[in-house]
């Protein structure tokens, strides 16, 4: 049992890890999935330079928005901006509210990523839409040296239709794959400098200690777990509640539910300050001297509704 609590730790203290390894197999398997079952280029001039793009970047862009959709966070400070905008930058704070989206958006990145850089390392996608471009610098890269057929016959090098000789077809295709090849890695490099630099940057400029960052982390982790938990439980209560009133055509009995103005503010974004010694947002709200507890007494979306047929009317 002792053996099991520790492997069963281990996993939850690399969850992380194990996330981004399993989404690089993905990535991987996506990969080879869509060069061998639905990609066909179709070697031609005014075809080639679209399609190959098309499947390099198209994958990637459809990760990037299915990132941010997932990403709690956006929708966190996104909520209800457009009826209030200061919710937004709270307290003024553009500056940080800036870094909180670039956050959200770098850690939407990591998924394109790993596409771009094993698609590039594969090189199927790159080779068909480099082999399409008529620009006098790609084509005389590629064919220096060689005869006016090399520049007639290029686009079809990705192909088995070209009229080139085995050796020069093979040498076109390593060149391709070469040039994908060294693209790749430098993503990959720049990527890893990149995420170094700016861990670097946060530990540096963070308020507080390593290991006070750490506890946060795991705070954090326990906070939303247990809050998911509170909320089925209430949920299930209210529900039940609701039911019994209904069917029993009774008057409901009283339920201590959070007003509005609670549910808004635990619902920011939380940062460390020198000047709360808080955890999230939860925590300092329910520490405040100044605590509302005045229950809801109408649903909100009830009072949402009525606002909206005063509006219309």
């Amino acid at each position: 049992m002792d053996n099991f609590q520790t492997v069963l730790r281990f996993f939850m203290n690399q969850k992380a890890t194990i996330g981004y390894s399993f989404m690089a197999l993905l990535t991987v398997g996506g990969e080879r999935v869509f060069s061998m079952v639905s990609f066909q280029c179709p070697c031609n001039h005014d075809q080639n330079f679209a399609y190959g793009l098309t499947f390099l970047l198209g994958p990637a862009a459809v990760l990037l928005v299915l990132g941010l959709f997932f990403s709690t966070r956006l929708w966190r400070l996104y909520t209800g901006c457009c009826l209030n905008p200061m919710k937004l930058c709270p307290r003024g704070n553009c500056l940080s509210c800036l870094r909180v989206f670039i956050n959200i958006f770098n850690g939407a990145c990591v998924a394109p990523i790993m596409w771009l850089c094993v698609a590039l390392l594969n090189g199927t996608f790159y080779e068909c839409a480099v082999s399409g471009l008529d620009d006098n610098v790609v084509v005389n890269l590629f064919c220096k040296n060689k005869t006016i057929k090399c520049r007639e016959e290029l686009a079809r090098v990705p192909c088995d239709r070209s009229k080139l000789s085995g050796d020069e077809r093979m040498e076109l295709l390593l060149m391709f794959r070469a040039q994908s090849q060294i693209l790749g890695w430098c993503i990959i490099i720049i990527s890893a400098t990149v995420g170094l630099l700016g861990t670097c940057c946060t530990n540096c400029r963070s308020k507080v200690s390593y290991l006070q960052l750490t506890f946060w982390k795991r705070y954090m982790e326990k906070e939303k777990e247990h809050f998911d938990n509170f909320a089925v439980q209430y949920a299930t209560k209210l529900a039940e509640r609701n039911l019994q009133s209904f069917f029993e055509n009774k008057d409901p009995e009283p339920f201590p539910f959070p007003n509005h103005k609670a549910w808004e503010e635990i619902s920011e974004l939380y940062t460390f300050s020198r000047s709360e010694q808080y955890y999230s947002t939860l925590q300092r709200y329910v520490e405040r001297a100044d605590r509302d507890f005045t229950p809801e007494t109408r649903p909100v979306m009830e009072l949402m509704e009525l606002k909206e047929g005063i509006e219309m009317t």
